[in-house]
């Protein structure tokens, strides 16, 4: 240690501050005061640092990390790019959650995978500067680029309501208007849901505001409806792959999965809420029709969708276990399970459950009704 500093001050500087080397200092007087080395390392680990953990990577690397890091922070001290493609870590030689605290001494290696980004739920818990940085850097990049593709689809079917094809060099004369630098930015600010496509058209071809608004949306609730046709579809806007909470997101009041009718709520702000068709909380939506928006799966969504059912549970040993064990064999993943209510005959629940689509859930619900300890099933709504 005195060498490699010694090396760094170039043999010539003195050390004025010997706060950084204060756990050096506190370490042989442990050493000094313990009796045995087990007791050194027990000493060391709870009486040293309650501030900082260190712990080591499998090549026997020294990470120090603030208290209550956990194995994304330490896969982020490592390197950008391992924390950026981590998807899994191991404490110990244990596959162990990403939200784990690490503790002093802990042994951890870092799953990657070139396929992987970071997961904006990450922010909830990392601890580190550098960690939260990276991923709030790429939240905001990859949330640009699917507000700009929904924006995009957005315009291109206002344009094509109105008669008009829509183009980059037909919205450039307006820019100044809707104070946007690039086109870019103004598509941004649709897909975001500050501006709808009615007035960026509206606003190109100003004909259209001395006649009746019709606004860039679908009808109003009572005759709503999911694209059918052919051209219904063309004029639909897809739902790509999507990442949790950005440009477009599954309501959480009826959880709509792929099959359902569904239709979109522009959002300021957020982009677009994906609700069913007969969601009870569109009602709040019929006197702002513009905010409403023909949507539509994209094909071949092979991505998993959480739907959520309402169980009634006979109160008996090994009727939980029966529950999951049918949801497990039907290929269902239960991701929450809440008791809603419990008497001595009863268990009320309710499940939230990844599953393809709305075929791959009636068949999880079929399977379940078929099961002596459930009394009844149904999917949740609202």
């Amino acid at each position: 240690m005195a060498a490699h500093w010694k090396y760094k001050a170039g043999g010539s500087a003195r050390m004025t501050d010997g706060r950084q080397y204060r756990w050096l200092r506190e370490l042989l007087d442990i050493l000094e005061h313990a009796s045995n080395p087990d007791e050194f390392l027990e000493h060391t680990k709870l009486e040293m640092f309650q501030d900082q953990v260190f712990c080591f990577t499998p090549k026997g690397d020294l990470i120090a990390l603030p208290s209550g890091a956990t194995p994304v922070d330490f896969a982020y001290a490592v390197h950008s790019d391992v924390g950026d493609t981590c998807v899994g870590a191991k404490i110990n030689g244990r596959i162990m959650p990403l939200r784990s605290r690490l503790q002093n001494g802990d042994q951890v290696e870092i799953i990657t995978s070139k396929a992987q980004t970071p997961n904006p739920t990450w922010e909830r818990f990392v601890v580190t500067g550098k960690a939260r940085a990276r991923i709030r850097r790429f939240i905001r990049t990859q949330q640009r680029a699917q507000y700009v593709d929904l924006g995009r689809a957005i315009l291109v079917r206002a344009f094509r309501q109105e008669g008009y094809e829509f183009t980059e060099k037909a919205v450039e004369g307006v820019l100044k208007i809707f104070k946007a630098p690039t086109v870019d930015d103004l598509v941004a600010m649709v897909g975001e849901g500050t501006l709808t496509g009615r007035e960026v058209v509206a606003t190109v071809y100003p004909e259209l505001k001395s006649g009746t608004p019709r606004p860039d949306n679908v009808v109003p609730l009572a005759k709503a409806k999911a694209p059918t046709s052919a051209k219904d579809r063309a004029n639909a806007v897809p739902i790509k792959g999507l990442i949790p909470g950005m440009a477009v997101h599954f309501a959480g009041c009826c959880h709509p999965l792929p099959g359902d009718r569904i239709v979109g709520i522009v959002t300021t702000g957020k982009g677009v809420t994906v609700h069913t068709i007969d969601c009870d909380n569109l009602e709040q939506y019929v006197d702002t029709p513009e905010r409403w928006l023909d949507i539509s799966w994209e094909a071949g969504d092979g991505n998993a969708h959480v739907g959520r059912i309402d169980l009634v549970v006979n109160n008996e040993p090994g009727a939980l276990g029966a529950v999951t064990t049918v949801i497990a064999k039907n290929m269902g993943n239960i991701i929450n399970l809440k008791i809603t209510n419990r008497t001595t005959e009863f268990f009320e629940m309710i499940i939230d459950i990844e599953v393809r689509d709305v075929k791959h859930l009636t068949n999880v619900i079929a399977a379940l009704r078929a099961t002596p300890a459930i009394n009844s099933v149904e999917r949740a709504r609202n």
